[in-house]
This record gives C-alpha cells, structure tokens and sequence, in this order.
C-alpha cells in the first residue's frame, strides 16, 4: 500500500515522478510540481493519451492555439495524443501533485 502524498522530497529543484503502476501500455505516474513550468517554446505533444488529475495545489495549462486555464485540486482531464500543450506555471506556495495516467492511443 503507499499514500500519494507521502515520500515528497524536501528539495525539488526538478518535477519528481514516481510510476505507481505500468501494466498492458497503461501506465500511472504520480508527479509533483513546486513552482514549476514547462521551459521556454516547449511542447508536449505525446505518442499516447493521458488523463491527469490534480490531487493538490493548482497548475496553469495552455493547449496550443487556446488560451491559458487554471486547475485546482479535484479538477481532471483527458489530454489527447498529440494534443501539444504546455505547463505555463504551478502553485509556488504548496506542492502541486497530479496523478497521471498514460493509456495507449489505437488510432
């Protein structure tokens, strides 16, 4: 058994990730942010879809082409394959942990 809010490292200078489970291409990332953002003219634009939730904190999302929106704890979504987007920030003042699940894309 573990507890996702547990073992969060005291210095983050990066996101940690921790894979929970990885089964069948299915895989399930905790990841914790502490004021972190995607760099500079960086994209993610993923082979697989990913569903990702945030358990703490808020994050600020932008998919390319749209305008910039806030996430706070509770809220989820499901992100595409290929659907480029990017981290503009997260929350400065507490750890921001998300919960992601990565799923493969049979298109």
């Amino acid at each position: 058994m573990k507890n996702l809010y547990d073992r969060i490292p005291v210095s983050l200078p990066e996101e940690a990730f921790e894979v929970l489970l990885e089964m069948s291409g299915c895989t399930i990332k905790r990841i914790v942010s502490r004021g972190h953002r995607s760099p500079d003219g960086f994209w993610f634009d993923q082979e697989c879809h990913e569903w990702v939730t945030l358990l703490q904190g808020s994050a600020t999302l932008r998919f390319e082409g749209e305008s910039s929106f806030t996430m706070e704890a509770g809220d989820c979504l499901n992100i595409p394959a290929h659907t480029r987007h990017r981290v503009e920030s997260t929350d400065v003042d507490q750890d921001t942990i998300w919960l992601a699940v990565y799923y493969p894309n049979t298109d």
